[in-house]
């Protein structure tokens, strides 16, 4: 019995590994998801970044076209001024004169601005684009790392159930079922230490004469609050 209880010792190690590993499978591929989410909210932010600056300089040049028509106009205009013939006329030009450059006035003032702006919106997404750079290479590095992990975790899964497996066939039967039916009611820990009188898996005080007893038996015994498995461990020899 003694090396029964050896196995299912050994076998709840092995089930706890297992349950963490699952539980670690579980949360790394939610870490991807948010990276992957945060990475492209970022990758977003820049784009808008580019688009902006875009259509600024089409405003930008659309202004430039508009005063280059408006130096234009205004020439036309002037060259027509040498042909009026009535002061009426004359007065009339002089005015579609002055409308023309104040118009163009106010272009050129819009394009200077503009151009300020575009410096300024230049250099915020340049600044944009190498941030972008470098936190899409920390991105890309701990993405890879978290697959990796992930890979080992699979190998790691698939060579513990392994000896699950086999260890699985040391044991007998009928305390494999007992060890599953327990295990399935608490919490997934069937098997518990005690020491110094108290369950390593309730955590509750058990009779002093059942701990002597599991000094000295080799019988499987239960804890008397949880019902798990449990077997004496000798805890000062560890920490020694």
């Amino acid at each position: 019995m003694k090396e029964q209880l050896s196995y299912l010792i050994e076998l709840q190690k092995f089930d706890l590994i297992i349950g963490r590993i699952i539980f670690k499978k579980g949360e790394l591929p939610e870490k991807i998801v948010q990276m992957d989410e945060g990475f492209a909210v970022l990758s977003k932010s820049v784009e808008e970044g580019k688009k902006k600056f875009e259509e600024l300089n089409k405003l930008q040049g659309e202004k430039e076209d508009k005063l280059k028509k408006g130096v234009d106009t205004l020439k036309k205009t002037k060259d027509r001024l040498l042909e009026v013939k009535t002061n009426k006329e004359y007065q009339a030009m002089l005015k579609e004169i002055e409308t023309v450059e104040n118009k163009n006035s106010e272009i050129e003032d819009e394009i200077i601005s503009g151009l300020d702006q575009i410096d300024n919106m230049r250099a915020e997404v340049r600044a944009k684009e190498k941030d972008f750079e470098t936190r899409r290479s920390q991105y890309e590095k701990e993405k890879e790392k978290i697959e990796k992990e992930i890979s080992q975790l699979d190998r790691d899964l698939q060579d513990t159930e392994k000896k699950t497996d086999a260890l699985r066939k040391q044991i007998r039967d009928e305390l494999l079922k007992r060890y599953e039916t327990i295990k399935g009611r608490r919490n997934g820990v069937a098997v518990a230490l005690v020491w110094k009188e108290v369950c390593g898996g309730c955590h509750m005080n058990i009779p002093p004469q059942m701990y002597i007893e599991l000094q000295r038996s080799s019988e499987l015994l239960t804890c008397p609050n949880c019902n798990r498995i449990v077997y004496w461990y000798n805890q000062s020899e560890k920490d020694a």
